[in-house]
């Protein structure tokens, strides 16, 4: 295995890189870091590997200012009298290439929103995964019907396609991947069980903007797909998301629900829920996230491109092991950049020394996601009045044993992210990533003592 400090030739940097079968042809240029490469780890007084800054969020140019002045001197602050909404849906509907979008007022909000249209209740059962922000089971549980959990593809940090199927009950009314970190879930083998068991996919996309399966952005591939614009989201209005489809008659219904169950145009439409909400994005919402979209695909492609290089580095490192991409995977949004710790290979440094260290290089990080499925907030919910109601101490207290996900454990305790601002530095700024992993692992003993 080559060192990454080492002074390479040039010209055996340059060539094709691939990703799980996405091949970019980068050219790589001479490597060069921040401090020499004997230096020590800065926790043991060395230099820091990364001594500057990256990016910050969100980025705020005159066009953001703008907008927000513009929607605030129109005096048509909500979506009903205003256009600001109305614009920003058809622009994102084009850039997404779905037929229909929809704003609502957080990414939560449209997974709710399509809980609402599909009309999920108790006695219902949806399909998540275990290795997700919480609100993709909050969505499910607000609506009374019971969550399942399926465990994680421990290499691409995914939900594990292929054991969908034997969560499969009667009661199943809905898949719901999760794209996690920006890169798409393994949609041919859910949309081919959806298909077979007639159960619609609703995609959770709130962290996958623009990222495409088999060249089709996320999101567009099932019945739906929600995005999320939240603060650390890579498009964002602070709060704020969004709901794609292709289906004309799901599109109403959805509008009916985030509109208190109603459409504007006609209160009496066929397609309205039997019940509903306000979920509604506001105009300054929608008039931000138009100025931001005019930068939002070059950012994409830069993530996209930093993440690529990062990875040819960090595949030469022992104990690093970058999340797989699927064969389908024809970009990722890269909300974050997700590996693997093996500490055996760092002669056993626990995971919490290692992000320690990594901070103390001017390295951002965090251990991710944990055992959702072994949270107080969730296996409580077999103790919950209106859940032993609905279904029982002896159907809750099932499903508290069946929620075992082995895989999920494991990487629950490797796991370490980047956030997706990392990736919008330089290609040196990359270098210096790998270059801080491989200070910490040549001194890994020293710091286990430290």
């Amino acid at each position: 295995m080559k060192n990454v400090n080492e002074k390479l030739d040039r010209r055996k940097f340059i060539g094709n890189i691939s990703i799980a079968g996405v091949s970019l042809a980068i050219g790589m240029p001479h490597i060069t870091f921040g401090s020499p490469a004997d230096a020590k780890p800065a926790l043991l007084g060395g230099p820091k590997a990364h001594p500057a800054s990256f990016p910050s969020w969100p980025i705020v140019e005159r066009p953001d200012e703008n907008a927000l002045l513009e929607a605030l001197r129109s005096k048509k602050w909500g979506r009903l009298n205003g256009k600001a909404v109305a614009n920003f849906e058809e622009a994102y509907k084009n850039m997404s290439g779905a037929k229909h979008c929809l704003g609502v007022s957080s990414g939560t909000s449209a997974l709710f929103t399509a809980m609402g249209a599909l009309d999920i209740g108790p006695g219902d059962e949806v399909i998540i995964p275990v290795y997700t922000f919480v609100a993709t089971y909050n969505v499910v549980v607000l609506n009374y019907a019971l969550p399942r959990f399926v465990d994680t593809d421990i290499e691409s940090f995914q939900v594990d396609a292929s054991q969908i199927e034997k969560a499969i009950t009667p009661q199943t009314k809905v898949i719901m991947p999760v794209h996690i970190g920006g890169s798409p879930a393994d949609l041919d083998t859910i949309l081919g069980l959806g298909n077979k068991h007639n159960i619609p996919v609703v995609e959770d996309a709130c962290q996958a903007p623009m990222a495409e399966w088999r060249g089709k952005k996320v999101g567009t591939l099932g019945l739906t797909g929600a995005i999320s614009f939240q603060s650390s989201k890579n498009l964002t209005s602070g709060e704020g998301g969004a709901l794609l489809t292709n289906d004309n008659e799901f599109a109403e219904s959805c509008y009916n629900f985030h509109n208190q169950g109603r459409h504007t145009s006609d209160p009496n439409d066929p397609t309205s829920p039997t019940r509903g909400t306000n979920l509604r994005l506001t105009e300054f919402q929608g008039n931000l996230l138009l100025a931001q979209m005019k930068r939002f695909p070059q950012q994409v492609n830069h993530r996209w491109e930093n993440a690529a290089y990062l990875t040819s580095l960090l595949n030469e490192i022992p104990g690093i092991q970058p999340a797989k991409l699927y064969e389908g995977v024809t970009k990722s949004a890269y909300h974050l950049y997700m590996f693997r710790y093996d500490k055996k290979e760092f002669q056993d440094m626990d995971r919490s020394k290692f992000l320690k260290s990594l901070a103390a290089e001017g390295i951002p990080c965090s251990g991710g996601y944990g055992m959702l499925n072994k949270e107080k907030y969730v296996t409580d919910l077999a103790k919950n009045k209106h859940y032993l109601k609905v279904y029982g101490e002896k159907t809750m207290n099932d499903w508290l044993e069946q929620n075992h996900c082995p895989q999920n454990d494991q990487l629950s305790e490797e796991a370490v992210w980047f956030s997706q601002t990392m990736l919008l530095g330089s290609r040196q700024d990359m270098e210096q990533i790998a270059q801080a992993i491989q200070k910490i692992r040549k001194y890994a003993g020293d710091l286990i003592k430290a």
